[in-house]
């Protein structure tokens, strides 16, 4: 079981910057830049740090409207996907965060241009035009599976928002998969985390991001084991399929790495089958092992004896 029961947040951050998102277009960007909304983290304050323009805002404000309408901001997501809830993070604008939201949704095809999607009319509403709060995490849940590429921030009429962070489901563009062999685990290719022992330090959903950890932080830690059990992460997989090389990695985990770690998967039919022995890891290692097994799984287990951090698991293979 996990340490606190889990909301839409524990889900992934479809928008970070660090999983390949994007602000595309933004009406305005006076005192401060569009493509804070979806830096990794929280937002950051310094009082009296003035600029040129103003108070310095690790967010992006607009100016004050002095006409009727609204500002608003597109973001591409950096994984499509269905998404679960979204937080309109209003931290540190406190005379200057706007009075309501709204925040729609499109998917499209290729690599329109942000003129384009600025004009195009197939956005969808997901969450209606509602009061927000200042220096305050918003949370709007979402009830909707269908898979969207791009999110669209209305504010009104105008203001500052810290973070915009848009958790869900990888869901990717189907006519890329069953070309060869892929990482069945990738949030990018439809895996997702879905439970894990332990949680303290940083998210296990940060195992199956894209690219190789920058620093320890990016990684899963959890907190040192006082008693006789061990760790674990349950993957659900981006389609049935056989593995057939496992990397698990210990980046930048140096004096907290697991000793030892080992991979089961659930078949189809819900029997557990072993796809990695208990085999002994080293600190600040990409380790790869061949799975010998023609099982197809849709599921992964990976447990880590008895505790400790790892950067990213890969679990290369075919879809069934």
């Amino acid at each position: 079981m996990t340490d606190t029961p889990p909301d839409f947040t524990w889900l992934p951050d479809l928008a970070l910057r660090s999983l390949g998102g994007a602000v595309v277009w933004a009406n305005d960007e006076t005192f401060a830049e569009k493509e804070n909304l979806i830096s990794p983290g929280p937002s950051t304050y310094r009082p009296a740090s003035f600029g040129h323009k103003g108070q310095v805002y690790d967010g992006w404000e607009t100016r004050r409207r002095r006409e009727p309408g609204h500002d608003t901001a597109i973001v591409r997501l950096g994984v499509p996907g269905v998404i679960r809830g979204m937080v309109v993070d209003t931290a540190w604008f406190k005379g200057n965060y706007p009075p309501t939201v709204s925040i729609d949704a499109i998917e499209v095809d290729g690599y329109p241009t942000a003129e384009e999607l600025a004009a195009d009319s197939g956005w969808a509403t997901l969450i209606e035009r509602t009061r927000v709060y200042g220096d305050t995490r918003n949370n709007f849940e979402v009830s909707s599976d269908n898979r969207w590429t791009h999110v669209r921030l209305n504010i009104y009429p105008d203001g500052g928002v810290a973070r915009l962070r848009v958790h869900g489901e990888g869901r990717p563009d189907k006519r890329y998969l069953g070309t060869g062999t892929l990482d069945l685990a990738a949030l990018e290719n439809g895996g997702l985390v879905l439970d894990c022992s332990n949680r303290f330090y940083s998210s296990p959903q940060n195992l199956i991001f894209p690219g190789l950890a920058q620093v320890m932080g990016d990684g899963w830690e959890t907190a040192r084991r006082r008693d006789d059990a061990n760790d674990w992460v349950r993957l659900r997989l981006a389609g049935p399929g056989r593995v057939q090389l496992a990397e698990i990695d210990t980046s930048y985990f140096l004096g907290n790495s697991p000793g030892a770690a080992a991979l089961t998967g659930l078949r189809p039919d819900g029997e557990w089958v072993e796809l990695l022995g208990r085999t002994d890891l080293l600190p600040d290692t990409r380790h790869r092992f061949l799975v010998d097994t023609d099982d197809v799984v849709c599921e992964a287990r990976l447990d880590i004896y008895p505790d400790g951090g790892l950067a990213r698991l890969r679990l290369f293979g075919e879809l069934a």
